[in-house]
């Protein structure tokens, strides 16, 4: 630029002016610098001007007159340029334009910047889309063809202006073509005429159109891809016939693909033959008269319409006949059995569909033989020649091929006797196919006539038989005459006679007769007789000469065998005698050799051995069974005895027989057994029966006893099984029950054949394999998933999904079809399904989904069993974006007279990811296309409009955006007014009956006031009566809706329901509920559960199931449906298995033609029986439940075998008798006949303790039909429960209500225990446990103790007898101080039991305390008192002391007292507690931790004696005396005087003595104490009671007998239920006999028999009394009255614990009975 500084000067003369920067002069008159010029008026012009001329510059005028200087400053600015300019852009549409205009400028300036389009100035703030940035670029979002046009950028500034200009071109996508229409081709069937107009092409040339089709609804798909852009026309070819299409066509340009045409009407093209041949066709030979054919459909595709059917011909291969049809008139029948066809005959089969147009292509021919059959005819020109008496030949030719039927497997030749015409002989010839055939039977019987004939047979079976022929056999040497014998046996002749050979073989033409002397064949003699003679009297013989007779038959053949015997002249044969010595060897599991010595021949020869045997069961009673013969063998004396059964006990016996007859048994031989060996046998009746899907029932009848050959405990049974159709390992399992009879083999593959044997095994091996049976295991669901699952979406709502078949051995049965398993994730909670019925199709659109939502996706197979697994993992595809649904719940908190804020939610269908909002609003008055539009971003909710009129409607828009464009708008009214309020609740709030349905209703209501804000949208909330809590269904219902639509309700269920309304404001109230409304019934949602079939009879089953869930009855459950057929693929006895090849097929063939019945059962019932079906036959049943609207699901289908059947009941009548401690015999009948469903093989029988039944239940099987058993080896005296159940082939029968019986008593066993306590030098309590085992009921207790030396040179033994079980304890007094005893004790029940013995020592103990000393007493008016001084107090400290006492009247001591404390130095005991004119001694023991020390010495003997009243002193004795005889004397006067008066009378009364008996009692408390009665005594006739006397005379001991009979029924007036017996010995029993004992009861007031016991003298005399002395009569003691009392005697108190353990106790209580020293039994 230039810059010009002016600088006007006036002056004269004439100024000269010079301009200069500085110091620096830039012009002048004379200076002249580069870009600066003087100018004429003085100023400076600077051209052109830079940065650097920037300064002060001073103008001088000098003239003569002087000089002036003027300043300017110059300043120099950039020039402001654009240096970015706008360049001509294309962009598309709905994308951001940028335009560029940067310009550089002065930084001390600034700019402005200002766009133009086509010359109108661009205001940014009009429109959201247009920016202008700082730099000055232009952003133009949301572009739309309106934006096309010139911009120009201008920028304004003082350090200068400029301006650019670009062209904006937007592009978008081209529009879809308009008017297309589809047409039929008439010229080509498979080609349709496609047209449209061309569409605006989006401002971008279109590049090429594309051409989409849809073939049956099916995803689209892209059918032409590029056709030339120039086109509007195009033919489409390559259609199937008679499927539906639309087309649909979009354009492409440089944006990419348009929106796509509308879609044409839809078109179908007409029918055509199917192009295509069914594939896969499979023929097999299904019997000689039938072929089983199979096919798979054609291709789909070359269907060329709907398949009605199948045509298959066929004709004999190789040959020109015509073809036989067959029509198969349904398109899912892919099979037929072709029937009425030639045996053995090769046939050549084809296939073709059809449709509605026609039949289409067959298929290439397959060959297939029918199945072999028998021959028809039988071989031709038999001839038959004997060859020898036993053996036939044949010769013969085949029959003609034509009739063998199939391949000749070979010949039977045939032979049976005429008289036996059962006993047929078969020898089977193989095939020989050069010339004649021959073969021979050999071991015929010898000259017998048979007939003969010869049959061909083939695999299937035999062919007829050749015509019977008959034949004899050749003669052959007759067998040996019968039964030799002799008679008329005389010196010099006897008579010898015989019977016919039994085996003639041949006509007998004479008999052949011998002698000879014994051992010289030179003095044979022979003579020939007729055929007729049977005897012969052989003359000339010496007189008692052994002779050696032989006889034979004669045929033509010549003579047959020799029968002998030697025999002595003049002395007739005897008898033999039995063989001896019998020994046995060799013993094998088969044989055994038996030597022995032979017995008296009967002076003739013997002809025969006979040996029997006991087997198995040996003994006395045991029968005893003939086991071998040997003939002909006069000089054996051994044998060997063959046909043993392995394993088993023998005893032999033996005999021989000579021609008088069979001698005496031998006496028995040893028992041997005899060695094991492997089964012979296999186990029989082998069945299987299929159990499950992965398992097979085997059965089979257990091997008896007598074959197991070796040990029971080791026999077993080992089943293989393998798969038929894989060369698959043989699998074993081992059973190791000998009783077993059934086994189910688990693990096994679904659907699958196999084959089973099972052989028996012991210790030794195993024996033979059985036929081999096969079974198929039940069809199950698939075990894996469908494999190669992709999902590929194709559109917003559709994912086209495809996989590949399960792998054929996971199928586990015929695929039926395929269900789809699919679900929004995060968004559903159960998944939806979709059927795809067929195993052919293998792909399936999935729409109706979802827009842009991630979908969960499996696929799984399914039978006729149910649902297999679903493939894993989930296969996860979303669908494509769409455009967005409308936002929702569009509120305005805030209205004010001007401004409105709008708030929203984002749309419930988003259908991809937003991107924005727009709203947009206008006044309702203006014009409904004048919108004023706000686009936000997508994650703002509100906005708020202003500058709005007040008081006026406004109507609001808002929709989303996202990639797809923009969705649908949700439209509002608003009024700028503040005047609202909360809307009313709405009104009239029903539910019509004619609208509810089983799952959804209809919800009307009437909207109440709005409060001047218009109502945004409704909010219906749904009850479940009668306790369910509101829920709201939807809080999303248009604003303009009068009613909504309830779905996903519950069937049979009642509902309320209630609405509310919002507004800007806020939520109106509920509505009034409506009234209770119940859905409609459904069918039930579930089957029933656990269906369970088992047979009940023989043509029976029992269905039994469990009702289903109750809230998926949907209804009111009427009742059950039972769907029953039979199924024709299992065989049962009779019938011949098939050979299944392909499990497909069969299930194929049976579909059809089995057709379920079906029986209704109530809905109360769980259980039904089926009846009237059919034997022997699979059936397969299911059920549905039903209500008024329809049934269920069906169940999973149940496979049940018809024809075999448990027992219905158990037996009958049983009866349990006991034999012994340890035997029960059960008797019963058979279960009644009509309830046996069939042959009843055997018994079980369950039997256990009555008490115990889980510990001790135990079972015996019984493997025979029989009706009586034996239970051995059981527990004596016990209560045993047994029930009985009947089995068959089918299973067990119901076990019989349990009877009971209960076992004989035996000896118990020995007592749990023996314990010893309170051990003193003398005395000692032992105490036992009960035993163990009872056996029985207790009766009581033996206690048998000796020293183990002998005391003073006696070993005596004491024995005591105790009744009962309550009392197991016993207190002992005479032992021997320091010496060792033996105790033994054994129970009682109907016999003793074992011992328990143990030994014990008496004291003192080693470290107990030694004797006290200065034993003192001293007595007072009112009891004794004992002092004494502490001994040594031993190892121990002492701890306390006891005192021992000894009656007078006893003589043993006894503890009197114990628990007496350490300290104590005496002890008083009161005279009222001893016994009055009995005199004692004491003595006392230290006690201390080591036991019972040494008893100090005893006190001297004190009576119990108190001071005697008035009445008992001498002289009122002597007054009383005096006095009392007086009075006798007078009354004996008196009875004088009387008796004179009377004495011719008869007064010869005799003298009576009353006999005394003493007896010993057991007391039933404390301890036993053995006594006689009390001594106080009734006065009987001569005996007077004296206070400490004895009146009654000693009995003599003779008189005394002390047994179990002779105790005391009473005691003190109470009966006495147990008691101890003592026996007294006779004199001559042994001193080791002897018994003593005491026991601690209840104190009598007096012993007698301790009186005597305790007097050697006495007890010496009783011993030594000698047998056979006379026993005086004995004397009857007797009680006296009870009221009678004595002062209690105090001693120590000894108690029963509950355990039956002596224990001491302390002082007793008052009146109780006081324990006394016992008595043993004695001689």
């Amino acid at each position: 630029m230039t810059a010009v500084l002016t600088c006007e000067v006036s002056g004269a003369p004439r100024p000269a002016i010079s301009w200069k920067k500085g110091k620096q002069i830039l012009a002048s008159g004379s200076v002249q610098i580069p870009r600066f010029v003087l100018l004429e008026s003085g100023g400076l012009q600077i051209t052109p001007v830079f940065l650097q001329d920037a300064g002060n510059y001073t103008c001088c005028a000098v003239n003569s007159e002087g000089a002036l200087n003027a300043f300017v400053m110059l300043t120099v600015w950039n020039r402001t340029s654009i240096v970015r300019p706008p360049e001509d852009s294309t962009v598309i549409k709905g994308t951001t334009a940028t335009l560029h205009c940067e310009a550089t400028h002065d930084p001390r300036i600034s700019i402005r910047y200002l766009w133009k389009k086509d010359s109108v100035v661009i205001n940014p703030s009009s429109s959201s889309r247009i920016t202008v940035e700082k730099d000055g670029t232009l952003l133009i979002s949301q572009t739309w063809s309106g934006d096309i046009g010139d911009y120009t950028c201008e920028v304004i500034s003082s350090g200068g202006n400029d301006s650019r200009m670009a062209r904006l071109e937007v592009i978008e996508l081209p529009h879809s073509p308009q008017n297309l229409l589809a047409t039929l081709n008439s010229s080509h069937s498979r080609s349709v005429m496609l047209s449209w107009v061309r569409p605006f092409d989006g401002n971008s040339p279109v590049l090429y159109y594309v051409v989409e089709l849809s073939e049956n609804n099916s995803p689209w798909k892209v059918h032409l891809s590029n056709l030339d852009p120039k086109m509007t026309s195009v033919t489409v070819s390559g259609l199937t016939p008679a499927r539906t299409y639309q087309f649909r066509v979009c354009a492409v340009n440089q944006v990419g693909k348009g929106q796509y045409s509308t879609e044409t009407s839809r078109l179908m093209l007409p029918e055509e033959p199917p192009s295509a041949p069914p594939k896969n066709i499979v023929a097999s030979g299904r019997t000689n008269q039938s072929i089983m054919v199979q096919w798979q459909p054609p291709p789909e595709s070359e269907h060329n319409g709907v398949l009605h059917g199948y045509i298959l011909r066929y004709r004999l291969a190789g040959l020109p006949g015509e073809y036989q049809y067959k029509n198969i008139t349904s398109a899912e029948i892919n099979y037929c059995l072709v029937k009425d066809l030639i045996i053995w005959t090769q046939y050549e089969i084809q296939v073709a569909s059809y449709n509605g147009a026609g039949l289409g292509a067959f298929s290439r021919p397959v060959t297939e033989y029918t199945l072999q059959g028998v021959p028809t005819a039988p071989p031709q020109n038999v001839q038959v020649e004997a060859v020898n008496s036993t053996t036939i030949q044949f010769l013969w030719n085949p029959p003609p091929q034509q009739f063998i039927n199939g391949i000749n497997q070979g010949y039977k030749l045939l032979a049976w006797p005429v008289d036996a015409p059962e006993s047929v002989t078969v020898v089977t010839i193989a095939p020989d196919f050069h010339g004649v055939h021959s073969g021979c039977i050999t071991n015929l019987k010898k000259y017998t006539t048979y007939y003969t004939s010869v049959l061909c047979f083939t695999t299937p079976g035999d062919g007829p038989r050749s015509t019977p022929q008959l034949l004899s056999t050749l003669e052959d040497k007759p067998g040996a005459v019968g039964h030799l014998s002799f008679t008329e046996i005389l010196d010099t002749s006897l008579k010898v006679s015989w019977q016919e050979p039994v085996e003639k073989n041949g006509i007998i033409t004479g008999y052949q007769i011998s002698w000879e002397v014994y051992g010289r064949n030179e003095s044979r003699l022979a003579r020939t007789l007729s055929n007729t003679t049977l005897e012969y009297k052989i003359t000339g013989l010496s007189s008692l000469t052994t002779y050696t007779i032989e006889v034979a038959a004669v045929t033509a053949k010549g003579s047959g065998w020799v029968t002998s015997s030697t025999i002595s002249s003049g002395v007739p044969p005897e008898l033999p005698g039995a063989p001896s010595n019998l020994v046995i060897s060799n013993i094998s599991p088969r044989s055994a050799t038996l030597q022995f010595r032979p017995g008296y021949d009967g002076k003739t020869s013997i002809s025969k051995w006979i040996v029997e045997g006991q087997v198995g069961v040996l003994g006395d009673e045991e029968e005893w069974v003939s086991l071998h013969e040997v003939e002909n063998e006069p000089d054996a004396q051994m044998l060997e005895v063959p046909n043993l059964t392995p394993y088993t006990h023998y005893r032999f016996r033996m005999r021989q027989v000579n021609v008088v007859g069979p001698s005496p048994l031998s006496q028995p031989s040893r028992v041997i057994q005899t060695l094991q060996a492997p089964p012979d046998v296999s186990p029989g009746s082998v069945t299987v029966r299929t159990a499950s899907e992965t398992s097979l029932w085997l059965r089979w009848v257990p091997l008896p006893d007598t074959q197991y050959n070796g040990n029971p405990e080791s026999v077993g049974y080992r089943i293989k099984f393998w798969r038929v159709d894989l060369q698959s390992p043989v699998l074993m399992k081992v059973i190791n029950d000998r009783l077993e009879r059934e086994y189910t083999v688990e693990d096994l593959e679904e659907w699958t054949e196999y084959e089973l044997q099972i052989q028996a095994f012991n210790a030794i091996g195993a024996g033979p394999w059985s036929e081999v049976v096969r079974g198929r295991t039940r069809e199950s669901v698939p075990s894996a998933a469908p494999e190669n699952v992709t999902a590929e979406a194709v559109s917003s709502t559709q994912i086209l999904l495809t996989w590949a078949a399960v792998p054929e051995s996971e199928q586990n049965g015929l695929i039926l079809g395929y269900k789809i398993l699919f679900k929004a994730k995060d968004l559903d909670s159960e998944p939806k399904s979709q059927t795809v019925r067929g195993n052919h199709t293998q792909s399936v659109l999935l729409s109706g989904l979802r827009k842009f939502v991630l979908y969960e996706i499996q696929v799984l197979a399914f039978t006729r069993i149910g649902d297999g697994v679903p493939s894993s993992p989930a296969v996860i595809e979303r669908t494509k974006d769409d455009a967005p649904g409308p936002p929702v719940r569009l509120v305005f908190p805030e209205v004010r007279l001007t401004s409105v804020r709008i708030v929203w939610q984002p749309p419930e269908e988003p259908n991809g990811i937003i991107l924005g909002y727009q709203v947009a609003y206008r006044l309702a008055s203006s014009s409904p296309n004048k919108f004023t539009t706000v686009e936000v971003g997508s994650t703002v909710r509100q906005f708020t409009a202003t500058d709005l009129t007040p008081e006026s409607a406004y109507i609001f828009r808002t929709s989303a955006k996202t990639r797809q464009g923009w969705g649908e708008p949700l439209e509002a009214t608003v009024i700028t007014t503040e005047k609202r309020e909360r809307p009313a609740p709405p009104r009239q709030v029903m539910t019509p009956q004619s609208d509810v349905s089983s799952r959804s209703l209809l919800l009307k209501w009437v909207p109440g006031s709005d409060g001047s804000s218009p109502i945004r949208y409704f909010t219906v909330q749904v009850r479940e009566l009668p306790n369910g809590d509101w829920q709201t269904y939807s809080s999303s219902i248009s604003h303009e809706a009068t009613s909504c639509i309830i779905e996903s309700l519950n069937p049979f269920t009642s509902y309320k329901l209630r609405v509310k309304a919002t507004n800007d404001i806020g939520d109106s109230d509920f509505s009034a509920e409506t009234e209770a409304v119940t859905t409609l019934q459904d069918v039930p949602d579930e089957p029933p559960s656990s269906v369970l079939v088992t047979p009940h009879t023989t043509s029976s089953v029992l269905v039994q199931w469990q009702p289903p869930k109750v809230e998926s009855l949907n209804g009111l459950l009427l009742g059950y449906r039972i769907y029953y057929r039979e199924l024709d693929y299992d065989t049962g006895p009779g019938r011949e298995s098939k050979n299944i090849q392909n499990p497909s097929a069969l299930r194929a063939e049976l579909t059809p033609q089995s057709s379920f019945k079906t029986v209704n059962s109530s809905s109360a019932l769980t259980t039904y029986e089926l009846t009237q079906l059919k034997k022997y036959k699979r059936y397969e049943v299911l059920m549905t439940a039903y209500n008024v609207i329809g049934e269920s699901p069906t169940s999973t289908p149940v496979e049940v075998f018809v024809g075999e059947a448990a027992p219905a009941l158990a037996p009958q009548n049983i009866q349990v008798n006991s034999l012994s401690a340890s035997q029960l015999e059960l008797t019963w009948d058979p279960p009644p006949a009509d309830s046996q469903n069939g042959n009843i093989q055997g018994y079980k029988i369950y039997y256990w303790e009555s008490d115990t039944q889980n510990d001790t239940e135990k079972v015996k099987v019984l493997f025979l039909p029989e009706t009586t058993v034996r239970l051995k080896n059981l527990t004596s005296h016990t209560r045993y429960m047994v029930c009985i159940s009947a089995f068959n082939a089918a299973g067990d029968g119901p076990r019989s209500s349990p009877s009971q019986g209960r076992t004989h008593q035996a000896a118990p066993s020995a007592p749990s225990f023996l314990a010893f306590s309170e051990i003193t030098c003398t005395t000692l309590n032992v105490s036992w446990g009960e035993p163990t085992a009872a056996n029985g009921v207790l009766q009581g207790y033996r206690v048998v103790y000796e020293p183990l030396a002998p005391v003073q040179g006696v070993s005596k033994v004491v024995t005591v007898d105790i009744k009962g079980n309550w009392q197991r304890w016993l207190k002992v007094r005479d032992l021997t101080k320091g010496m060792t005893y033996l105790f033994r004790v054994q129970a009682r029940t109907i016999a003793y039991g074992p011992e328990l013995q143990a030994n014990i020592t008496a004291g003192p103990a080693e470290g107990s305390p030694g004797s006290p000393q200065e034993i003192l007493v001293t007595k007072s008016a009112s009891g004794l008192t004992l002092r004494w001084t502490e001994g040594d107090s031993g190892e121990k400290p002492t701890t306390g002391y006891i005192i021992e006492a000894r009656p007078s009247d006893e003589g043993l001591w006894d503890m009197f007292v114990k628990d007496i404390p350490r300290s104590a130095t005496s002890y008083t005991v009161g005279l009222d507690k001893l016994r009055q004119g009995v005199t004692y001694e004491f003595r006392v023991v230290a006690v201390n931790e080591f036991g019972y020390g040494e008893p100090s010495v005893p006190s001297v003997a004190i009576s119990a004696q108190t001071e005697a009243p008035f009445y008992e002193e001498w002289w009122f004795l002597l007054v009383m005396a005096l006095s009392s005889l007086i009075l006798i004397l007078l009354v004996v006067f008196a009875l004088v005087l009387h008796g004179q008066s009377k004495k011719y009378k008869n007064c010869n009364g005799g003298k009576t003595i009353s006999n005394v008996e003493e007896s010993v009692t057991l007391d039933n408390g404390g301890f036993t104490a053995l006594e006689l009665n009390s001594r106080h005594l009734n006065i009987k006739s001569t005996f007077s009671k004296k206070n400490g006397t004895r009146s009654p005379p000693r009995p003599s001991p003779g008189g005394l007998h002390y047994s179990d009979e002779d105790i005391c029924n009473k005691y003190n007036g109470a009966v006495l239920t147990e008691g101890l017996g003592l026996n007294e010995k006779p004199l001559e029993v042994s001193e080791s006999e002897v018994t003593d004992s005491d026991y601690e009861d209840e104190l009598p007031k007096h012993s007698f028999v301790n009186h005597y016991m305790s007097d050697p003298t006495y007890y010496n005399s009783w011993k030594r009394q000698q047998k056979g002395v006379k026993h005086p009569a004995s004397y009857r003691y007797e009680e006296c009255t009870a009221s009678e009392t004595e002062p209690y005697f105090q001693t120590v108190i000894t108690t029963q614990s509950s355990g039956g353990v002596y224990t001491p106790t302390g002082q007793p209580a008052p009146g109780s009975r006081t324990p006394v020293t016992g008595f043993s039994s004695f001689v």
